[in-house]
């Protein structure tokens, strides 16, 4: 491989994209209880946000994982997380609340009204989806994300009455729960081929926290619904959960449990703990995720919040948020009302209810998704999803990427972005051109990021695996590191090499506070995110971005 990297001088400093403060105090300095009341504050913008061209396409930020008054481990109403995404900057959002029999019993109707309400509140600041946190059998959670549609609700009620793991006891990790995984992603792609719905994606959640995931199962998820399930939640939500005390103080995510019954036995130790936030499976090179784009298949990464109550809202009950036994059945009200008999939690202010400290940040306060969208429109944002133009980042360390490939070849100049295949012939001499939008205003916490560095990850794309459960890519690693620290501005990168292979490149960046070798070592990864420690990691210094790859595929030269 002939290398030649170059950087180009920075340009002047820009308008942030909205420019207003997220938030206020050291909020990186341990959590912060706010007396807002979510309940008297949901007001929408009164002009619709500047959403600028950026390589021919609208970048949207959003979250594809937010609960509400709808989950048994929640209480915001839908009207008020719409409300707060916009305050954090976010373009679109999905509510996925949780299935289970009360969901399924009481929910569905009313949370429909309240998606079409919030739908038309926030019609010109935000695209508000509908979905489900569904307990997929024999497994975790995954996001189900539906377009907008006459039948959503009949759509998820059907799909929790039949295939919620939860509703139908399929929650073991037996052949027959993961069988009916198999055929509910048939049946989900069956309901979009009829018509019934317009379009749905589907995105494994956390996936190595309790390590129940295989990737036998990641891979199969995929084969059985191609184009519906297109990837997993690459950094989870909760980040706050590892604010040092007075915070949590427990793990990036609340990875911070161990090996279970029906978990994978390949998965190591170091998995079941994040890495600069970032889920095992996505954060070491040449790992699970790897492992999957080296047989060229197209699974992206995203990033979520979670959201919930948020961090240092007010909560009904202070227990730990991952045992829910007894959620379903605490009163809140003098009639005796509960979760179980109504499908539904009064708003978190005002209830009388004790206060806890919970996990999540308020959307788009820490974790988003940018997805490259033809335009401001629901199926653009899933349309973008499924094409793979997407990019994730922590805390707004970065405002912008724009990552092409370019070639010269016999049919002229040729380009790709993220998600896409650059066509070449053997012994092209490939360029990388990347243009990075500086932080150039407080973040949520406060702070004003600085990027550090940023890393060039390359693999080779070999085919499917003979394994299902391959778990590592030893042809992938980090070939080249920019410094970009002192930047402002744009930061333009550069870098170039002779494609002989099949293969993909995608990036990471980092504000270079902490780091350590990859799980996989030095060799392949000689400054990656280090791994977590419960309650002694502020998510605020250490912020990474990163993106989706592009991918090169190879042809013989035919001819002079």
């Amino acid at each position: 491989m002939n290398d030649h990297p170059s950087a180009a001088p920075t340009a002047p400093p820009h308008a942030s994209r909205r420019g207003f403060l997220l938030g206020a105090g050291a909020v990186g300095a341990g959590l912060v209880a706010t007396g807002v009341d979510a309940t008297t504050t949901a007001t929408s913008a009164s002009a619709s946000p500047i959403r600028p061209r950026r390589g021919g396409y609208v970048w949207l930020a959003g979250d594809h994982h937010l609960h509400s008054q709808y989950s048994n481990d929640a209480m915001y109403r839908i009207d008020d997380q719409a409300t707060r995404a916009v305050a954090g900057g976010l373009d679109w959002m999905v509510i996925t609340d949780h299935g289970n029999t009360s969901f399924a019993a009481h929910s569905i109707a009313p949370q429909r009204r309240d998606i079409l309400a919030a739908r038309e509140r926030h019609r010109e600041d935000l695209l508000v989806f509908n979905g489900l946190e569904w307990n997929i059998p024999g497994a975790e959670h995954t996001t189900f994300m539906m377009a907008p549609g006459s039948r959503e609700a009949e759509v998820l009620q059907e799909l929790v009455n039949r295939y919620d793991a939860l509703v139908v006891g399929a929650r073991d990790g037996t052949p027959e729960n993961e069988a009916l995984a198999l055929a509910a992603l048939k049946h989900i792609a069956a309901t979009v081929r009829s018509g019934r719905l317009a379009d749905a994606l589907v995105l494994p959640n956390h996936p190595a926290r309790k390590g129940i995931d295989s990737p036998a199962e990641l891979r199969a998820w995929q084969d059985a619904a191609p184009g519906i399930v297109i990837g997993f939640e690459g950094a989870p939500g909760h980040q706050a959960a590892g604010l040092p005390a007075p915070g949590m103080a427990r793990g990036r995510g609340l990875y911070d449990g161990g090996r279970g019954t029906y978990s994978f036995p390949g998965y190591p130790e170091e998995s079941y703990r994040t890495w600069g936030g970032f889920d095992w499976m996505t954060a070491t090179v040449g790992g699970v995720w790897d492992s999957l784009l080296s047989e060229g298949r197209r699974w992206w990464i995203t990033t979520t919040s979670d959201g919930h109550q948020g961090c240092g809202d007010w909560v009904k009950n202070p227990v730990d948020p991952l045992d829910q036994t007894g959620y379903d059945n605490i009163p809140y009200n003098d009639a005796g009302d509960t979760f179980q008999t109504t499908g539904v939690y009064p708003p978190p202010v005002g209830t009388g209810r004790p206060v806890a400290e919970y996990s999540s940040f308020p959307p788009g306060a820490y974790n988003k998704t940018w997805v490259g969208a033809e335009d401001f429109s629901h199926r653009a944002v899933m349309d973008a999803m499924r094409a793979g133009r997407m990019w994730v980042s922590f805390g707004d360390l970065i405002t912008g990427l724009d990552v092409r490939l370019e070639a010269r070849s016999r049919g002229g100049r040729r380009r790709a972005t993220l998600g896409e295949e650059l066509v070449v012939d053997a012994g092209t001499e490939v360029r990388l051109v990347v243009t990075i939008d500086l932080a150039d205003g407080v973040n949520y916490a406060g702070l004003v990021p600085e990027l550090a560095r940023v890393d060039l990850i390359q693999g080779r794309v070999t085919g499917p695996a003979a394994d299902p459960d391959t778990l590592y890519a030893p042809d992938t690693r980090v070939v080249h590191s920019w410094n970009t620290t002192g930047r402002t501005g744009k930061a333009t990168l550069t870098y170039g090499f002779v494609a002989e292979h099949d293969g993909y490149v995608r990036l990471r960046g980092t504000d270079g506070k902490r780091s350590q070798p990859g799980y996989l070592g030095a060799d392949v990864d000689p400054a990656g995110p280090a791994q977590d420690v419960l309650g002694g990691v502020d998510p605020w210094q250490d912020l990474w971005f990163y993106s989706n790859p592009i991918f090169v595929r190879v042809r013989e030269r035919q001819g002079p």
